[in-house]
């Protein structure tokens, strides 16, 4: 490629950030707090998965959000439920400095205006009403876990209507901008630039300089694609085809100096087909929601492998189906065809979509007897938001058989009769006698199953917007866990390459729980921000 210093350069900074979601805004923010100069592009609009996302951090140690709702919890209690979940995505230490920094963490994105509210949600949900912002986002209050540490809420809900996604990237963006980080959108990048071993830049397209009408349709196309596209992969599709014609007819290559470093946070792979098929080719990537945009194309990640780069995790994928609200669904057990108990079913949704992933056909249901339906349908209205009570109607009005006998419901699902009765005399037997539930369900949330008719809803793995299984991928590149350096297959690091985020394999690479992807992306976007440059003059 020739000697750097030869190359002409159409624009330069200290750090530049590839992908500006929540990880590229962390990253931009913690590079500018040591006085670099900093560019971040984004083919799209900026915000990323993040901005699209419920907005939950998993935050716990003690964070002021928790003292102010008298929520007791410590460093240690918080390392005990995560090690469990984590397992070896990471290792022993980054995890426990993960912790160690969370309630900092916390003070940081305040500082940054990020809105946290201490409201406490009084029931278990995959999501709270627009009521509450502090909840159980994990398994950390079901079965086992509850053994390993007292469980604690450090789901921190950013606080605003609606999914509130929106309500970290836009603070955290209108913070760096104040900053001055620069932030260049409609700019994809397209190679990374290596001189002697070393990542000196970033090859790029770039509309910026594109008529404005163009720049007015390229965004809202954008946002389009963004979501509703995110429902409706046929929407997507189609807008995506009208931006690739937008990029190449008004398009411009550039080339991009970085002068320090490197830093790649865009996102995961959940969008590129072909490439989750080719790294988990048992996924039921078709039937699902993949939750991202469509910037969540893995583009990243092989870019950095065209360099050398090492990846790990890449068929560590997450599918979830949430089962509440309403909270007494938690009551209920899932069966899977063969009408075999699947999972302690107050578990994360992560943890049931993991376990539907692997059962026959990837069928399904929760078997409900009259009185706990009874209880659920009264819970819809005050612990539901919109989609969630969409969700909910459409399991109870749609997707259901019913039947006055275990036996008549179990034979209208298409599940053998005698084997469901035998998993629910079980299941109700263990409640009679106080003996532990087979699956590990706290006797709390445990119900008999006793009173007719019964109904069996399907929770099955089927491509459908009223109840859609969202999903994303885990994996991406290796990198250095005290720097967030990429590293190479021998071990090394890419000088000048940095990741963070859904690019980068990080704390919840193994397992997800609501909330610790963004706490991922704040906690490794600051870290390989601040070690992309060497520390300069401190912004006043």
């Amino acid at each position: 490629m020739g000697d750097a210093t030869m190359r002409t350069w159409d624009t330069s900074a200290d750090v530049v950030v590839v992908g500006y979601g929540g990880a590229g805004v962390v990253a931009a923010l913690a590079a500018r707090e040591t006085g670099a100069e900093v560019l971040a592009i984004d083919r799209y609009i900026g915000g990323g998965a993040t901005a699209l996302s419920g907005g939950i951090v998993y935050a716990g140690g003690g964070t002021w959000v928790q003292r102010a709702a008298g929520i007791e919890d410590d460093v240690d209690n918080m390392l005990a439920y995560l090690r469990a979940e984590v397992g070896d995505a990471v290792s022993e230490q980054t995890l426990r400095r993960f912790c160690e920094g969370s309630a900092a963490m916390i003070d940081w994105m305040t500082g940054h205006g990020v809105p946290f509210d201490p409201s406490l949600c009084p029931y278990k949900t995959s999501y709270p009403t627009d009521d509450h912002y502090l909840y159980y986002s994990g398994s950390e209050n079901s079965g086992g876990f509850r053994e390993l540490a007292r469980p604690s809420q450090r789901g921190h809900r950013a606080h605003g209507r609606g999914v509130s996604g929106k309500k970290i990237f836009q603070p955290l963006a209108a913070s760096a901008a104040k900053r001055g980080v620069k932030a260049q959108t409609a700019t994809r990048a397209t190679g990374l630039i290596v001189e002697n071993g070393r990542v000196v830049g970033v090859h790029a397209t770039t509309l910026a300089d594109a008529p404005a009408k163009v720049l007015r349709r390229f965004t809202l196309l954008s946002k389009i694609s963004a979501k509703p596209g995110v429902y409706h992969p046929g929407l997507r599709k189609a807008v995506q085809a009208q931006l690739d014609r937008l990029e190449r007819r008004y398009g411009r290559p550039i080339s991009i100096q970085a002068r320090s470093g490197v830093v790649v946070t865009t996102g995961g792979f959940i969008a590129n087909g072909a490439m989750v098929n080719k790294h988990a080719p048992a996924y039921p990537w078709a039937e699902g929601l993949p939750l991202g945009t469509a910037g969540d194309d893995g583009s990243g990640i092989t870019m950095a492998q065209e360099i050398g780069a090492a990846v790990g995790k890449m068929d560590a994928m997450s599918t979830w189906r949430f089962i509440a609200p309403p909270s007494a669904f938690f009551g209920s057990i899932a069966v899977d065809a063969n009408g075999q108990r699947m999972i302690d079913e107050s578990r994360y949704g992560a943890a049931l979509g993991a376990a539907i992933a692997t059962s026959p056909g990837n069928r399904a249901w929760l078997l409900l007897d009259a009185e706990l339906e009874a209880e659920a349908r009264r819970q819809i209205g005050p612990q539901s938001v919109w989609f969630q009570r969409m969700q909910a109607e459409r399991l109870l009005r749609v997707g259901r058989v019913t039947g006055n006998t275990i036996e008549e419901v179990a034979a209208r699902a298409g599940i053998e009769p005698a084997a469901l009765r035998k998993t629910v005399d079980a299941h109700n037997r263990a409640i009679a006698g106080n003996l532990p539930d087979p699956m590990g369900k706290p006797a709390d949330i445990r119900r008999s199953l006793l009173a007719g008719p019964f109904a069996l809803l399907d929770i099955s793995f089927k491509a459908r917007l009223s109840y859609p299984m969202p999903m994303l991928t885990l994996g991406g590149l290796l990198v250095d866990e005290d720097t967030g350096a990429v590293r190479t297959e021998d071990g090394g690091t890419i000088p000048g390459l940095f990741a963070a985020g859904r690019a980068a394999v990080g704390v919840c690479s193994n397992s997800y729980v609501s909330g610790l992807s963004i706490a991922d992306c704040v906690f490794s976007g600051r870290r390989a921000g601040a070690h992309a440059v060497e520390p300069v003059a401190q912004l006043s």
